[in-house]
């Protein structure tokens, strides 16, 4: 059956397949630079000469800068993908990623690295719903369920492996390696796309864009993600970061009204009626922030605290991967059969169990000081299979069981024609929830750190001791004395994040297990007549 569904009569890839491949590259590239950059950030910060920023903060706007636009543009880019052609638009995000790929591995400072990379996570908006977009068209019944699976296992996969792959080039090539390792993975994209995949749009799109909705969410998505981002880096004493979460805030409020009056609106709001729709977005908002805060704090703890290297802080998480690779197919077939509701409730719960186990990790855990070319530092230290092992086999699992019934919950709610803006969608949602819950939780870790300082006698007002010591960072020029108090008030906050992440799981898990209805689909399964559906 396998091999029927995956091979021609001459044995080679159904272009259904090469379809399947197209997406998967299209859309784990994106998410593997949401990651693998994190790992690269010290090296980059040691490496790049800068004329107008500091350390950390160039460091803050390389990671956030990506996010800021791939956010921002997100809805714009979903609406483009199903007004346009998908395959179309799929083609210059790829093109448009790789471009900017390779000038990030060029920069010569770090200014221009965070002009390039903002530049790569707007070429990057049209390809995470453009890639689900892909399948919603040329999939249908339990062979889409299984698509998505292997979509959701590669994505996830990407994503965690992301900080092992940015340490291993970073420890055995350079930092650069992990923008241009880019380039080869989107010219087989581009290949298989150019060659395969059939173009689709929607056949009933009017004539006329809405691109006054068009700058109305991109002003409500990036005033809100700008604005917590801004606020974090100044530690909310910059009224800039309330001027933005105000502007965003207004634009959010706009928009529906905006919808609501336009005659070709860019969301059409008849799409929230569908209530896996409305709750599936609900629920990403407070599960992928609390992903977010556990996905950013975990390498800062182990390396800027514990005292990991590179390439170990990102090989520590690889275990749950191997769930996400191998049986994430599996539960979207699953989905497609049984419904995605207790499979969307499940798997949020035992990840907030992983978080669970992380906010009892000691400062004394014992650092996997992995070398390469070293043997003896291969293996870890005894100390890792009891704190973080367990943590990231129950990650694994719950992202195993949730991500692929999720993208089936999404993308069967509505119409195959609006398949691309319900993606871009739950992908804004996606970010712009991770960034205000990353500025709540940052206040709280903040607060908890300098208050653990104070509380061991230590007087952090200056902005000289601060530039020494701050949160889950290796201290500098400080005495030993300094160094054991920022190692114990830093392990401190990190249980609070950990904490706070796991309550918001807990509650996806309770949003999907009232609010998801068990039907497959309130939508009609079109994708058999889409065009390209055809294997």
């Amino acid at each position: 059956m396998v091999a029927k569904a995956t091979r021609d009569a001459g044995g080679r890839f159904s272009s259904k397949t090469w379809v399947l491949v197209a997406a998967v590259l299209g859309s784990s590239i994106v998410f593997l630079d949401g990651t693998v950059v994190n790992v690269a950030l010290p090296r980059i910060g040691r490496d790049l000469p800068r004329a107008f920023v500091g350390v950390l903060e160039g460091q803050s706007y390389i990671y956030n800068g990506y996010l800021l636009s791939l956010s921002a543009l997100l809805i714009l880019a979903g609406a483009l993908n199903d007004f346009y052609g998908r395959k179309r638009m799929f083609i210059v995000g790829l093109a448009g990623f790789g471009v900017s790929s390779l000038l990030c591995g060029l920069a010569p400072n770090m200014e221009m690295l965070i002009v390039f990379r903002v530049l790569q996570g707007a070429l990057g908006a049209l390809l995470v719903p453009g890639s689900l977009s892909l399948i919603t068209a040329n999939f249908s019944g339990v062979e889409q369920g299984r698509a998505f699976g292997i979509w959701a296992g590669a994505s996830a996969g990407t994503t965690l492996l992301g900080p092992f792959l940015g340490g291993f080039l970073v420890d055995a090539i350079s930092w650069r390696a992990a923008f241009l390792i880019n380039v080869p993975l989107i010219a087989v994209a581009i290949w298989a796309t150019l060659v395969h995949v059939p173009e689709s749009r929607d056949e009933q799109a009017s004539p006329h864009f809405d691109w006054l909705g068009a700058a109305i969410v991109a002003l409500a998505v990036g005033g809100l993600t700008f604005g917590a981002i801004f606020g974090q880096q100044r530690e909310w004493r910059d009224p800039i970061a309330f001027v933005a979460l105000a502007i965003g805030a207004l634009a959010l409020i706009a928009f529906p009204f905006q919808m609501r009056r336009a005659r070709n609106p860019l969301v059409p709001l008849e799409m929230f009626r569908s209530r896996n729709f409305t709750v599936t977005n609900l629920s990403t908002f407070v599960i992928y922030g609390a992903l977010y805060v556990a996905f950013y704090y975990m390498p800062l703890l182990s390396q800027g605290t514990l005292g990991y290297t590179a390439a170990a802080a990102g090989l520590a998480f690889v275990p749950g991967t191997i769930f996400m690779v191998f049986f994430s197919r599996r539960f979207g077939s699953l989905a497609a059969r049984y419904g995605p509701r207790w499979f969307m409730a499940v798997g949020p719960a035992v990840m907030a169990l992983s978080l669970l186990w992380l906010a009892r990790i000691p400062p004394t855990s014992p650092a996997w000081r992995l070398r390469l070319g070293d043997p003896s530092t291969y293996l870890p230290p005894a100390g890792y299979f009891v704190d973080f092992f367990p943590a990231a086999v129950l990650l694994g699992i719950g992202l195993m069981m949730l991500v692929a019934p999720l993208t089936m919950a999404l993308m069967t709610s509505v119409p195959v024609r609006n398949s691309g803006l319900a993606s871009a969608i739950n992908n804004a949602i996606s970010r712009v929830g991770p960034q205000l819950a990353g500025a709540l939780i940052f206040i709280a870790i903040t607060g908890s750190f300098y208050a653990g300082l104070a509380s061991r006698g230590l007087d952090m007002s200056s902005a000289d001791a601060r530039s020494k010591i701050s949160p889950l960072n290796q201290p500098t020029g400080v005495s030993q004395r300094e160094v054991e108090a920022a190692r114990q008030a830093s392990t401190d906050a990190f249980h609070l994040a950990m904490l706070v992440a796991a309550g918001l799981l807990a509650a996806g898990a309770v949003i999907n297990a009232v609010g998801i209805r068990q039907e497959q689909s309130t939508a009609p399964d079109t994708a058999a007549t889409a065009p390209g559906a055809a294997a």
